[in-house]
């Protein structure tokens, strides 16, 4: 009986484990001018696997950037454009990634996020939808990678009844 009750521990705790963990960027205050992006990212610990999370109001956006081209606030060569209020942007490969709000004058008041991903990963970036710079809102917000954890979680809960049931 020991080792069932060992065996469901293990079952139920590793989907909670293979989960990436969702970084709401700027906390309550969410992606605004008022945020100190800074501060909020040296306090994050941030991996392969996990998603930056960005709520932000109708007048902002969100491009991912090069370094310098967030050094020089220049929003005219975004590798990616997301737009929407609400975007999930999936960490899948480790190195800096730096983000700023497209709208004129943002990222000169400090409307910018500079973060560095741990960790490794064999996964490639996603190709943009029509060979395009933007994607549409919330394209990137994984959800099949979403989906497949859900899967995942679902099998192992499926396979653990089998082997209790015989």
């Amino acid at each position: 009986m020991a080792f069932a009750a060992i065996f469901l521990f293990v079952l139920f705790a590793s989907p909670i484990m293979c989960f990436g963990k969702d970084h709401i960027v700027g906390g309550s205050d969410g992606w605004s001018q008022s945020g100190d992006y800074s501060t909020w990212a040296s306090a994050q610990t941030f991996n392969v696997g996990d998603n930056l999370v960005f709520n932000y109001g109708g007048s902002h956006g969100v491009n991912v950037v090069s370094k310098d081209d967030y050094e020089k606030c220049n929003t005219g060569n975004a590798l990616l454009t997301y737009t929407g209020g609400q975007n999930s942007i999936p960490l899948s490969s480790s190195g800096d990634m730096y983000f700023v709000c497209p709208t004129l004058n943002h990222c000169d008041t400090g409307m910018k996020l500079a973060i560095k991903v741990e960790g490794t990963s064999s996964a490639t970036t996603p190709a943009t939808p029509n060979g395009t710079k933007s994607m549409p809102p919330n394209a990137a917000s994984g959800t099949f990678g979403t989906m497949s954890k859900m899967v995942f979680g679902f099998s192992l809960v499926l396979g653990a009844l089998f082997v209790l049931m015989g």
